[in-house]
């Protein structure tokens, strides 16, 4: 299998090419594609492929053949697999009101990729199954046993999440990501927000999965709008921060049978 094989050939490697970055985050999107709930529904897959590729082909890497999914979960989450490959769960996309809210999301995963953090964090597992590994690494789903069944194929797991640095270093690209492509970067911080005043006691564990695997979001909130306040007024004033194809997007999916609840 195309995932043990990559596994072997990048443990033994000092360093990772992107032409090994790109193998691997295929192999593990094969499994994904085949083991997570993805919707399939065409209109969908075409809006979040649209607004993610805006984002993602003016990047620095926007030679890479991205791929951008909604994973049909409750989860409110995103992750992203090395070589452009990026998941959305319907959860999270529940929890936006406007276009701006969703690609600071996907501008934020999309830098991620750029950055080559799980990248780094693959070069730093001595002896580990990366091809295995990674898909643990990036997306934390490995802390759930009903997800582990998606990367696992029986081997033992070595992953870690992504640190505070690496996390930061996401969101001021997220924002870099997002004014590039014309789109008001107020989104992110605006949805950091959101869901910081919705996970308090209480909180349902969909949105415990987000603060799980995307820590300290006050200090993020609070240096994504300093990154915000440095932009020129008149630069921002011309920016989108909403559009109807959003709005039709999330009409469909509500059109949709509910997903399943997330783990508790």
């Amino acid at each position: 299998m195309l995932l043990f094989q990559y596994a072997l050939l990048v443990t033994g490697c000092a360093t990772v090419s992107q032409q090994q970055e790109i193998a691997i985050g295929q192999a593990n999107a094969e499994q994904i594609d085949k083991q997570l709930p993805l919707i399939r529904d065409a209109a969908i897959t075409e809006y979040i492929n649209t607004l993610g590729n805006s984002m993602a082909k003016l990047s620095p890497r926007g030679d890479l053949d991205w791929h951008f999914a909604v994973v049909n979960g409750s989860a409110v989450n995103a992750f992203a697999l090395p070589g452009g490959y990026v998941y959305v769960d319907r959860g999270l996309i529940d929890q936006t009101d406007r276009m701006d809210e969703l690609a600071g999301v996907l501008g934020h995963e999309i830098g991620h990729v750029v950055l080559r953090h799980s990248v780094k964090q693959m070069q730093q597992m001595q002896g580990a199954n990366i091809g295995l590994a990674v898909g643990c690494v990036v997306t934390g789903i490995c802390d759930d046993p009903a997800m582990r069944a998606a990367v696992n194929t029986g081997a033992g797991l070595a992953f870690a999440k992504f640190s505070r640095d690496d996390e930061r270093q996401a969101d001021a690209q997220g924002v870099i990501n997002t004014v590039r492509a014309g789109i008001s970067p107020e989104g992110l911080p605006t949805f950091f927000q959101k869901l910081l005043a919705l996970g308090g006691p209480g909180a349902s564990s969909g949105i415990a999965v987000w603060f799980q695997d995307h820590p300290g979001t006050q200090d993020r909130i609070d240096a994504v709008q300093r990154q915000i306040g440095q932009l020129p007024a008149g630069q921002l004033a011309n920016l989108r921060t909403d559009e109807s194809a959003f709005h039709e997007f999330k009409a469909q999916l509500s059109a949709l049978p509910p997903p399943p609840l997330a783990p508790k």
